[in-house]
């Protein structure tokens, strides 16, 4: 395949551009993006066969279940991530192998039902919890360690409303077209 093909199948969104001082405004708008996206989720999934949740938004990619399921681990990560950079002085992270996760049993069935029902449940959780934060608040950092690099919360919330946007587009493009 094509390696601009590939690039558009893994990222049909686009890349996530960093943003290290957003404005209050975009914060906002970053937030009720994580609030509309359990709803977008639904909406997206509303009417996919159990034989389609098999299909695969690029070769050799996850199919539409893995990434359902992978939201959910990656969403209650970021949450408790945010929770961890509010309480200590810059908290070192446990990072997790994406890929591992995704073959995990309870990330490869057909059965999107809990995830769902997580991911709702969660980021109600997690909104209340972005909307009780000061602004300096948001200006507090976690650590990275294998990626040696430190997350500011307030570029976080930006980069989590872009992972929603970017997953539920490769649902998209494996409903129209799977691999």
């Amino acid at each position: 395949m094509e390696d601009q093909t590939l690039n558009l199948l893994k990222h049909p969104v686009g890349t996530f551009q960093w943003n290290g001082n957003p404005n209050s405004e975009e914060i906002k708008n970053a937030i009720k993006e994580l609030e509309r996206f359990p709803e977008k989720l639904r909406k997206s999934l509303a009417g996919v066969t159990k034989e389609t949740l098999k299909n695969r938004y690029r070769p050799e990619g996850w199919t539409i279940a893995q990434v359902v399921h992978h939201l959910a681990d990656s969403h209650m990560h970021s949450y408790l991530r945010f929770k961890h950079a509010i309480l200590e002085d810059i908290p070192s992270i446990k990072d997790y192998k994406e890929a591992d996760w995704a073959m995990l049993e309870d990330a490869s069935h057909t059965d999107i039902s809990c995830s769902i029902d997580l991911l709702t449940a969660l980021h109600k959780r997690w909104i209340a919890f972005l909307n009780s934060c000061s602004e300096a608040q948001f200006s507090r950092t976690y650590f990275h360690p294998e990626r040696d690099k430190h997350y500011p919360l307030h570029t976080t919330i930006l980069l989590y409303a872009w992972h929603g946007i970017h997953h539920i587009a490769h649902i998209e493009n494996a409903k129209r077209k799977g691999y």
